[in-house]
């Protein structure tokens, strides 16, 4: 599905099922897997974070705390989870190119996702099953992740892809999240890296024309991140039918695909792509 700037599927028939339900849907599975940690993420109030852009992207993966366990029964919580104030100061030496950069149109879902089939140097393939885009970029994340957005100015625009292996067995969103100041996808990352499951975009269920099943509620997932100059690259990564076997299959996929598409997205906002 490709949906347009008001996140409206572009030939959609009249009558059809709001295409957001799905996201919707998603944001309760995000709350079903919640970790059980003891993580303060209300230590971080004031933090000033000086943003890594002078090489064009930050990086950061992660590790154990990047896999969510499935948990047993929905989060109770009414209000949801106060979000802390995070302050993000552009650093002293941010590079000269920055504001040339910045300038440039931020990255479009056919520059994102250019390709239906992937292959990558490992040798691995893929096929994006599904492409989704859209500019209200709070239905497509959890409501801590929104509203830690709106401690700033707002995204410029979401688009997320779904991936699948050559066997048809994983299911791999990724998604581009990108902000008009360098600080907005600073915060994002920041927060994402220390909190990935309560800080998360959804992921994409698969279309019917796929002939894919939807991944079971509360099932174990992988989830990394990386930042480019103005946006954060989400990857969640997981297994159609749930399992939480092959994890080190699964996180090399996730991986895998986010490194392709940062890059594609990197190339873009350093004006190395070739498309304006």
């Amino acid at each position: 599905m490709t949906f347009g700037d008001q996140g409206m599927p572009y030939g959609a028939p009249v009558g059809a099922p709001d295409p957001y339900a799905q996201w919707v849907a998603e944001q309760e599975r995000i709350r079903r897997r919640r970790r059980r940690t003891g993580l303060a993420v209300g230590a971080v109030a004031g933090v000033v974070l000086v943003a890594a852009v002078a090489a064009g992207t930050a990086m950061y993966t992660g590790g154990d705390a990047d896999r969510a366990a499935a948990a047993a029964s929905p989060s109770t919580r009414s209000g949801g989870t106060p979000v802390p104030s995070v302050n993000v100061d552009m650093p002293s030496d941010a590079p000269s190119a920055l504001p040339s950069l910045l300038a440039r149109p931020v990255i479009r879902p056919e520059q994102a996702f250019p390709e239906t089939n992937v292959h990558l140097k490992d040798g691995s393939r893929y096929t994006r099953v599904d492409l989704a885009t859209t500019t209200d970029c709070s239905r497509g994340m959890s409501q801590e992740l929104a509203a830690l957005i709106e401690q700033g100015e707002e995204c410029a625009r979401l688009t997320a892809a779904l991936f699948t292996d050559a066997d048809r067995r994983s299911q791999v969103t990724v998604t581009v999240l990108s902000f008009r100041r360098v600080e907005d996808a600073s915060r994002v990352f920041m927060m994402a890296s220390m909190d990935p499951v309560q800080y998360q975009v959804v992921s994409l269920d698969p279309p019917p024309e796929a002939g894919m099943p939807t991944v079971p509620p509360g099932s174990a997932g992988i989830f990394r991140r990386l930042m480019t100059v103005r946006s954060v690259v989400f990857a969640n990564g997981q297994w159609g039918d749930g399992a939480e076997t092959r994890e080190a299959e699964l996180t090399r996929q996730t991986e895998g695909l986010l490194q392709y598409v940062n890059d594609t997205v990197v190339a873009h906002e350093e004006g190395r792509s070739g498309v304006g």
